[in-house]
């Protein structure tokens, strides 16, 4: 089938403002976003520009809004993205455009960072790995899906009102370790979650759930953290 892509466009070194190229191209219904993209590019066009890495929905890396939704160009087909004849691709909201689809990942990663995405645990851990029970892990195991793709926070409007907010992906990688028993951390993690620009920005609007390629229940972690901070349990 043939597909017209309109990819909206900006080259710094050239471009005063971001503009809208338009393609043509040759595709299966079971091609993904993807495949196309790089028809254009390989084939049409090669000033695209656009991340990718795996490909395959792991590392995150061509997270792009399409037709007005955040995806992973990976894992959304053709089939299912065409309207009318056509996809719209633009690159997530939020983030300052480097050039055409590729965007500044620092402000996401700074707010990741903040929230000490990793396991604190002073103890001596003994000559044994520190063990928990499948219960106590299964606590946390959605959480543990994130692949840190940003799909999330850039469907937020909070995170579009205020880029200071630290948003759903944040909050996610921070719910991982406050639930997980062997961490010893989620006093720290909560204080900073408490801020203003923590989790008391979320409007519970759901886009973070509804475009998250995991499926992880994103908004339902962000009301765990909340309730963690009210009542000042982690169970």
């Amino acid at each position: 089938m043939k597909v017209h892509f309109k990819i909206k466009r900006f080259n710094p070194e050239k471009d005063k403002k971001s503009y809208w190229g338009e393609y043509d191209v040759e595709a299966e219904e079971s091609d993904r976003v993807l495949d196309a993209l790089q028809t254009v590019k390989w084939e049409i066009d090669g000033t695209l520009n656009f991340r990718r890495s795996c490909a395959h929905g792991i590392c995150g890396s061509d997270a792009m809004r399409i037709n007005g939704r955040n995806s992973l160009a990976c894992k959304l087909l053709i089939r299912d993205a065409v309207q009318g004849g056509k996809i719209v691709v633009e690159p997530i909201l939020g983030l300052p455009v480097i050039k055409d689809l590729i965007v500044d990942m620092e402000p996401f990663f700074a707010h990741y960072r903040a929230v000490m995405p990793y396991l604190i645990n002073d103890t001596e851990p003994g000559e044994r790995e520190r063990l928990q029970s499948p219960e106590e892990r299964a606590r946390f195991d959605d959480s543990t899906k994130c692949i840190l793709c940003a799909c999330c926070t850039t469907s937020c409007p909070s995170f579009w009102v205020r880029g200071d907010y630290v948003g759903p992906a944040a909050i996610v990688q921070a719910h991982r370790f406050i639930f997980d028993s062997r961490d010893q951390g989620a006093a720290k993690r909560l204080d900073v979650l408490g801020e203003p620009e923590g989790v008391w920005r979320c409007r519970t609007v759901f886009n973070c759930s509804e475009v998250c390629p995991r499926d992880i229940q994103v908004t339902q972690a962000i009301g765990e953290v909340k309730a963690a901070l009210i009542t000042g349990r982690i169970d």
